[in-house]
């Protein structure tokens, strides 16, 4: 037996167990709750943070208790003008420089990894999501999908020009296993899931 017949023997006789491949479940028909749940632990898992809130006035309280200090706020919320800079341009991305936290809508969020679909239509400039030292991300609870599968069939016709799954915290880690976050991009994550339906007693 030749080495080259040896290796593919070796390959072939340690492959792992055939596993099942996960049930899809058809766009649109996720549990709200069981949905926004496992989004919730799997962003925690990354580093992130995720509130369930009735309205934008619930927003702005989370927003003025965690970050007090932040002197530069940029958003493209209207709901938010009372504590943010409100704008859908500019004319010069390097004034960005400074923007200590950054407010923005997402298209929609994904259960299993904890990543939201956002496009440049929504970003104001392109960098901002990851030049602001700390970014939050508004979803519609509703706007929560299974799995990768489903997101990317909802993409699959949509036009645009950049766009970008964001999950959790800029984080990078050296050969000594040190975790960092923040490195290269926002040192923190918060989404906000968006039900308007529900009680303000009913908020994370």
């Amino acid at each position: 037996m030749s080495s080259r017949d040896k290796i593919l023997a070796a390959i072939k006789n340690n492959q792992p167990d055939q596993r099942d491949l996960p049930a899809v479940t058809p766009p649109g028909t996720g549990e709200f709750s069981g949905l926004s749940r496992q989004f919730i632990e799997v962003l925690e898992g990354i580093g992130g943070r995720a509130y369930i809130v009735s309205g934008f006035h619930r927003i702005a309280t989370i927003l003025k208790e965690q970050y007090t200090d932040t002197h530069r706020i940029v958003s493209t919320c209207p709901e938010l003008s009372a504590l943010a800079e409100i704008s859908q341009h500019y004319e010069d991305p390097h004034t960005l420089e400074n923007v200590g936290l950054v407010v923005l809508e997402a298209h929609f969020a994904v259960a299993e990894n904890g990543a939201c679909w956002i496009t440049e239509e929504k970003m104001i400039e392109r960098a901002l999501p990851f030049i602001a030292q700390d970014l939050a991300l508004v979803i519609r609870r509703k706007d929560i999908v299974p799995t990768m599968y489903e997101a990317y069939e909802r993409i699959a016709g949509a036009e645009y020009g950049f766009g970008v799954f964001i999950a959790g915290p800029s984080k990078t880690a050296d050969i000594e296993q040190s975790l960092v976050l923040g490195a290269h991009g926002p040192k923190s994550m918060t989404v906000f899931l968006l039900d308007e339906e529900m009680s303000d007693a009913g908020f994370y």
